[in-house]
């Protein structure tokens, strides 16, 4: 029988939030991999894990892989931990766990700390619906891409940012989602200095550029409205006439009550008003 992979959570920050689970799982396990071994170490002597650890990380995560997926094979238990947070989020470990599904290997979760999750819950902003970004893409142009489907979502969204790259990052999600759109700024999480500085973009960069933040940032941000939406789409036909605005139907091959029908509703107006200045546009045209 092949082994189990354990995705094992270990502490943002606080070592008191390492689980009694985490903790046995790790000391039985025939092998711990992991992100950075040195980083790990301090974790491991710390709860007397004397289990042995090999590297597992972005740039060997195919061939290490590998040989993790035949060790498993093989019988023996492997349990993947990351420097900080909950493995396979925003990490090489999503790699690996498909790897073990295609060979048939079991894969189970040791759950514990997320930073995303933790940042959430304490940001004051809604937590029934959200979408976890991680980091921003590097790239100028996919940068771009994901900060224009950012614009439109409606649901909280939890991005991951560097103190060092934080003000940049803040002013282009204030050009890009609003100044006036709010966000929680999460540092330092579970530790002794942990900060939420809540704020609109406006405020957040002002703030930032008189303050250079330390520790690593989750930004929590509020979604668009459905408010914001409907404004936007009024705003966009309020730039037609409502002539113009019936031809966007009819040319579509709705028929004319319809469309009137609809014209109406788009604008936030009574049918009558819109049956008046066609017909007034009609009679000019006379």
């Amino acid at each position: 029988m092949s082994g189990i992979l354990y995705l094992c959570a270990t502490p943002i920050g606080n070592l008191e939030d390492m689980t009694f689970r985490a903790v046995r799982i790790l000391k039985e396990v025939d092998l711990i991999a992991a992100e950075d071994t040195r980083n790990s170490l301090r974790l491991l002597n710390h709860f007397e894990i004397r289990t042995p650890m090999t590297s597992y990380h972005e740039y060997n995560k195919i061939d290490k892989g590998h040989k993790l997926v035949a060790r498993l094979a093989a019988g023996e238990n492997v349990a993947l931990i990351t420097d900080a947070g909950t493995p396979g989020i925003s990490d090489p470990g999503e790699e690996l766990v498909k790897m073990c599904y295609e060979a048939g290997v079991t894969v189970t979760s040791v759950p514990g700390a997320a930073a995303c999750i933790s940042a959430l819950t304490i940001s004051g902003l809604s937590t029934r619906r959200f979408a976890f970004e991680a980091f921003l893409p590097a790239d100028k142009k996919e940068r771009q891409a994901v900060l224009g489907e950012l614009r439109e979502e409606t649901r909280t969204m939890v991005v991951y940012e560097a103190p060092h790259h934080l003000l940049r990052t803040l002013e282009e999600l204030r050009d890009t989602l609003g100044e006036d759109r709010r966000v929680a700024v999460c540092r330092e999480l579970t530790k002794k200095h942990e900060t939420r500085f809540a704020a609109t973009f406006a405020e957040a960069v002002s703030y930032y550029r008189e303050r250079a933040p330390r520790g690593e940032c989750v930004l929590v941000i509020e979604g668009k409205s459905r408010r914001e939406i409907l404004q936007e789409e009024q705003d966009k036909w309020g730039r037609m006439s409502i002539l113009e605005h019936m031809e966007y139907y009819l040319e579509q091959g709705i028929e004319r009550k319809e469309a009137m029908k609809q014209v109406a509703k788009d604008r936030g107006i009574g049918k009558r008003e819109v049956y008046r200045e066609l017909l007034e546009a009609e009679e000019a045209v006379e």
